[in-house]
């Protein structure tokens, strides 16, 4: 790899930016001093800047329990984004796989691999994931075969895939789909008449959201986490 791209990989810095940090005498190869952008870093090399090592940054994953009034993108005007209850390096290039809504709050998963979050968020893939829903008024018992044989939501041509409900409560169910569509959970609620008033996502494919994660905390995901979450 090319000393200035390294110096890139490792800080964010443009390549104008590391080149002219090279340029200024900032930057040191195993010791030595070096002005040639061109230069090939080997896996064994210890590229220093400003006195201190550079270190490739690895594929990153984390598993998030997200609160209400956060946004899943790197940037919005109006609102805080989930980046913003990170403290990791190079923040900026992580992604959420997939979305929630402002006031929707539960497991979410972010990511600077972008081949990993496709695989996941895929619709062909058919990922299942399940939400808790609290509703505005009872939920009927034929609701569940209702999303069960797929309903029409407003403005689609196609009925969604099978989904397993679970009535937990007179207005509190569990609700797994196996695709994405916009605002899914809470349309397919208005296809049957109710609104819903509150949603958690408590799973993705095999990976529960952690008893022990609060809201607004973060980790990585363990080895055995991602082996769940293989698709």
């Amino acid at each position: 790899m090319r000393l200035d791209k390294f110096i890139c990989d490792c800080t964010g810095v443009t390549r104008s930016q590391a080149g002219k940090l090279i340029r200024q005498g900032l930057v040191t190869l195993n010791g030595e001093t070096v002005k040639q952008a061109a230069l090939q870093v080997k896996d064994t090399d210890v590229v220093c800047l400003d006195d201190e090592q550079l270190q490739l940054i690895g594929l990153r994953y984390f598993i998030m329990h997200k609160p209400q009034g956060y946004v899943c993108s790197t940037d919005d005007p109006d609102h805080l984004t989930v980046f913003t209850l990170m403290d990791e390096p190079l923040v900026e290039r992580l992604h959420t796989v997939g979305r929630l809504d402002l006031d929707t709050t539960g497991l979410v998963l972010l990511t600077d691999d972008g081949q990993w979050s496709h695989r996941i968020s895929s619709p062909k893939h058919h990922v299942a994931k399940t939400y808790r829903v609290w509703t505005a008024d009872p939920i009927p018992p034929e609701a569940v075969q209702q999303f069960a044989a797929g309903v029409m939501l407003r403005n689609e041509k196609t009925a969604t895939l099978p989904a397993e409900l679970e009535l937990t409560g007179d207005s509190e169910a569990l609700l797994t789909i196996h695709e994405g569509r916009y605002h899914q959970v809470k349309r397919m609620f208005a296809a049957i008449g109710n609104k819903v008033v509150r949603l958690h996502r408590e799973k993705i494919g095999g990976l529960q959201l952690p008893d022990d994660l609060a809201e607004g905390e973060y980790r990585q995901l363990t080895a055995a986490e991602l082996t769940l979450l293989k698709v």
